[in-house]
């Protein structure tokens, strides 16, 4: 194999040519996903922003229609006197509006579920208390705290530093990382939520990075690919090519070898040269060898014939 790479010039070539090109490949592969994780986080991140922007406006709008239908009054909405529910670790508690929410707002939230890329959307009041979770985080309790702690997380205080940053929040699609007590590492999207005026608490999407990193991969194993694909493709073509091209100093090498065993049936048929790069100049320098050797040869037989007479 090696011998073989050695003899030939177009092999040689083909394989410099694909080395300096898989090289510059690799490093434009690698600018490439970057740009285009970075890319696929905004446009997440963005989702998540408009998710928690849309999730605010509804609970706003559903606390804010049940005080003008005298469901409750602006100060039941505003009640921070947590009723402690006996028996449960991490405590829960009631307010004068969670049963009402627990009717109207738990389907709503589930909704933003449906992206699989989301674990939580939920409404918390300024001080991280969460009346009504998602569906798959009300799930019967069993007695076991570690259990429960995952499965049945409504009616707790999330006022870790990212809960009750969350939930005093002002600023729309608000981005933090959230390291939840189940282990999970998300990002905690939040948007303020405002009843008649006041800020109520704050909207939380969960926002798996789970997805994300997954999403990133996919994008990742896709650009290789393509990548790859093209460099396979290339070096197929940019062999075939440089062959192509170098037939020409192929055929004049072949002519040379035989001008130099001095091979007569060849010397006296003129070299043809159609071209005016480096392999038409050495064919066109070959190509006046060839004439002097012919003058070269006749002369020296012309000599030789008068010696003879």
């Amino acid at each position: 194999m090696f011998n073989f790479v050695k003899e030939h010039v177009s092999v040689k070539v083909a394989l410099i040519t694909n080395t300096v090109l898989l090289f510059v490949m690799i490093i434009g592969t690698g600018i490439l996903v970057l740009e285009q994780s970075k890319s696929l986080e905004m446009q997440l991140l963005d989702k998540g922003k408009m998710q928690s922007i849309i999730g605010a406006k509804i609970v706003s709008k559903v606390i804010e229609e049940a005080i003008d239908n005298g469901v409750i009054t602006v100060n039941d909405a505003f009640d921070t006197n947590y009723e402690l529910i006996h028996g449960f670790d991490p405590p829960k508690y009631h307010t004068k509006y969670d049963f009402y929410l627990d009717k109207v707002l738990l389907a709503l939230e589930d909704e933003f579920l449906v992206d699989q890329s989301i674990i939580f959307a939920v409404a918390v009041d300024v001080n991280g208390y969460l009346p009504t979770h998602n569906s798959r985080f009300q799930q019967p309790i069993t007695g076991d705290v570690q259990k429960d702690k995952v499965g049945n997380r409504t009616k707790r205080m999330f006022n870790d530093p990212v809960g009750i940053t969350a939930a005093k929040n002002k600023e729309k699609g608000f981005l933090q990382i959230y390291h939840r007590d189940t282990g999970e590492t998300m990002w905690d999207i939040s948007c303020p939520i405002f009843v008649k005026g006041k800020q109520w608490g704050g909207f939380r999407i969960g926002f798996s990075l789970v997805e994300v990193e997954s999403a990133k991969t996919r994008l990742m194993i896709m650009l290789v690919a393509i990548m790859f694909g093209i460099l396979a493709l290339s070096t197929v073509l940019i062999f075939f090519t440089v062959n192509i091209l170098l037939k020409p100093l192929k055929d004049l090498t072949t002519i040379t070898e035989q001008l130099s065993a001095g091979n007569a049936g060849n010397i006296d048929e003129k070299i043809e040269v159609s071209r005016n790069d480096e392999i038409g100049k050495l064919g066109m320098a070959i190509e006046k060898l060839r004439v002097s050797i012919v003058l070269a040869m006749r002369r020296l037989k012309k000599e030789h014939d008068s010696h003879k007479g």
